[in-house]
């Protein structure tokens, strides 16, 4: 059950980095949850671990780092196409 929570918790912290942002997360529901994944331990590495701890995701940090993740992405994808 603990997997199936951090994957919940993952796609929604892809979800709202996107949002945040206005960038969709190229591959839908299964990169917003990968970019929740990847920018969780990118925001825990640069910013450590505090904040609320919700299926083994440090919110505030992981949010942040998923933000980083996909603006990057963006930036990387929209050169691409040029």
């Amino acid at each position: 059950m603990g997997f199936i929570w951090s994957l919940i918790v993952g796609g929604i912290l892809g979800a709202l980095a996107g949002s945040f942002l206005g960038k969709d997360v190229p591959g839908g529901i299964i990169g917003n949850i990968v970019a929740g994944f990847v920018g969780s331990w990118l925001g825990t590495t640069l910013f450590g671990a505090w904040g609320p701890e919700i299926g083994g995701f440090y919110i505030v940090p992981a949010l942040v780092g998923a933000v980083i993740l996909i603006f990057i992405l963006s930036f990387l994808l929209r050169s691409m196409k040029k």
